[in-house]
Formats: C-alpha cells, structure tokens, sequence
C-alpha cells in the first residue's frame, strides 16, 4: 500500500474538523470522540434522572395512598355523622391515588423496558465485572509541546509498519493476538497514526481501505475510552474489551457500527476539505503564475474591460482598439489602459514575429497618450 508522507508537526493536533476554514481548530484523536461520549453521557444522566423521578413519584403516591387507607379504617370504626361524611371523601381520594398508583407504576414499567434496550457503551462496560487484575496507570507529568511532537514521531518512525498490519485486520480473534504480540501498539499514537491513514486513503480515493482501517481505528479508540472509564493503562484492559465485545447481542453491534459510520463520515468530511484545499492552492499558483508585471491577473482585467474594448482583444485588432479608446472618457480610458499594462494585456513595445521591437513603430503598438494626442490633433483640424 502506497501512503503519502506524514507530516509529524500536525500529529499533534489532528485535523478532523468539518467545517473548518483558514482558522480551523485542530484538535487531538480522543478529542474527536470525546463531545460523542460527552453527548452519551449528559443522555445517560437525564434518562437517570429520570428515573430517579419516576421512582420518587411513585413512592410518594404510595405513600400517601398508605395514609389515606389508614384513615379510611379509622374512619370505619366512628360511628359518628361527621366520620361517615368524612369517609365518603376519604373513599374517594383513595380511588383518586389508586389511579395515580396505576400511571406511575405503568410509567416506571415502561421506563425499565427502556432501560434494557439501550445499547451499551464503554461508560456501562466499565460497570460490568471486569477483572481488576490490571496494569495501574502512572501518573504523567505535563509534556511540551516538542515533547509531543517528538514523541508521535518516533513512535511511528519505529512501529509504523505494525501500525499498518493492525490497520489492515479485520476479525476480533486477529485483533486481540495482534496486539497481546504487540501491547506497546495500544496506545494515542496509534489511534492518532489511524486517524490521519484513514484520511490520507480517502484523499486517495482508496475507499474500501479506508473503511477497513476505520475500523480498527474505533476499535482502538474504544479501548482507550475503556482504559479512562476505568482509570487504568489501556494495555491491561484491551483483552476486557474484546471479551466483552465478542459476547455482545447485537443492540452493543449497533452502538459499535454506529461510531463507525460517524467516524467515517467524519473522515470523509475531512478528506473533502483537505482535497479543497489543494485545489485553491493549486489554483492560486496557477493564477501567480499569469500575473502581469503589475501584478494583476488578465483575466480579472479583460472581465472588467468595457464590452467594446474586450472585443478588440478578442480580435486582435489594434486599429478598433485607438477608435475605442479615442471616443472614451480620458480618465477611464488611461485607467483600463494602464490595468491592462499592468496584467500584461497590452505589452508596450513587443516583439513581433519578425523578433524585431516595434517599439520604434508607435503606430503598430500606441500607448494611450499616442491615440490621446491624435484625438486632439482630429479635432483642432
């Protein structure tokens, strides 16, 4: 496989951004699934919340229907007037929150089925039994940012082609003996090498690869995501995950395909960009390329001409550009001459076929003051 050369400085702060312009922010490989997990987890809090209402409120209703059934019995043994007027309200009250009961029951209920079916994520794997028997995480000190850069980059200058072999797997069994042969890949500078592979073959329109490496990009991201859920070096806990996702019903499937077709949409977006990019470039050096010596560009020049002026440039003819130029407003006419000097339009005292300079023949190649001049003399005769 044929990649393009890495260009370590933006390792860094990876480019990943949708709708980026000349001031886009860059931002690192978790960063880019950091506001997904993010969203899931301000989702996971307010269906949370929810429940914990649901369940207060049901316990509250329960709560006041023990009251009022207890008054109720008192009520039964009074035999006073005023105990059976106050019973028939007691009684109806009672009937009132028994409904009540049956809505918040229903409502917890259809709560707790909904519960089941959310998929899981990496933030309800971290809560699901696994082994502790893992590696601790050392603290880090604050790296600079040459530190970094200089970090990513010798990684890769040593573990690139396994980075590519990892890149190019496909079955969870491959994945796992992979990287127990190769632990010291589970890690951000792989995840951070996949992100910028996959972009680079979608700029080269290499799509099925592309797709192939996405995916162990999110398998690798899920991984690091696991490792901070559990506050623990993602070396020792890459196996959990694998464990837990060959296990998994298809509702976990789906939340894993789902992160995909995002990150791959994501890496689509970027590529579109990036190739944008390259085309204004590549356009604005074509268009240094024909600036005149002024430093103006023909062909914004010839769009601003006068109709009549941008046929004589059409045709060649320098006799209908004098007579033009001769009926003009001096001021306009000087103006377009002089833009059409400086975008290299008109070039005074040329080389004709010949190779000799016709600047010694004014009458083949008039500057503006020369038709000026025989404007005024028309006119004193």
């Amino acid at each position: 496989m044929t990649m393009s050369r890495i260009d370590y400085s933006v390792w860094d702060h990876i480019e990943v951004s949708d709708d980026e312009d000349d001031t886009h922010p860059n931002i690192d490989t978790p960063s880019l699934f950091r506001w997904r997990h993010q969203a899931r987890v301000e989702r996971m809090e307010e269906f949370q919340k929810k429940g914990e209402e649901l369940n207060k409120g049901l316990s509250e209703c329960r709560r006041k229907l023990a009251d009022t059934q207890k008054k109720i019995k008192e009520l039964t043994i009074s035999t006073s007037e005023d105990a059976k007027a106050e019973l028939s309200k007691v009684q109806a009250e009672e009937k009132k929150l028994k409904k009540e009961e049956r809505d918040w029951e229903r409502k917890v209920g259809d709560y707790q089925r909904e519960e089941k079916k959310m998929p899981w994520n990496v933030d309800t794997l971290s809560k699901d039994g696994f082994s502790k028997s893992i590696v601790n995480v050392k603290p880090e000190t604050e790296e600079t940012e040459e530190e970094k850069e200089q970090k990513h980059k010798t990684f890769v200058e040593k573990y690139e082609k396994e980075i590519k072999h990892f890149g190019m797997l496909r079955r969870w069994d491959d994945s796992q003996k992979y990287l127990s042969d190769h632990p010291h890949l589970v890690c951000e500078e792989t995840a951070n090498y996949l992100v910028i592979m996959c972009i680079d073959l979608e700029v080269e329109e290499k799509h099925a690869l592309m797709e192939q490496v996405a995916h162990q990009t999110i398998v690798m991201q899920f991984i690091l995501e696991l490792a901070k859920s559990l506050k623990v070096d993602p070396r020792g806990c890459f196996r959990q995950f694998f464990a837990k996702i060959k296990t998994a019903d298809q509702q976990y499937q789906e939340a894993f395909n789902d992160e995909l077709e995002s990150f791959k949409e994501r890496v689509r977006g970027r590529a579109k960009i990036r190739i944008e990019k390259a085309m204004k470039e590549y356009e604005e050096e074509e268009r240094q390329k024909r600036l005149g010596p002024g430093g103006l560009d023909p062909v914004d020049v010839y769009e601003s001409l006068p109709p009549e002026m941008q046929k004589c440039f059409d045709e060649k003819d320098i006799q209908m550009l004098q007579e033009v130029i001769s009926k003009m407003d001096p001021t306009e006419a000087k103006a377009h001459m002089k833009r059409c000097i400086d975008s290299g339009l008109w070039v005074p005292n040329a080389k004709g076929d010949d190779g000799e300079e016709k600047g010694d023949e004014k009458d083949d190649e008039p500057t503006y003051e020369e038709i000026q001049h025989e404007k005024e003399e028309a006119k004193k005769e």
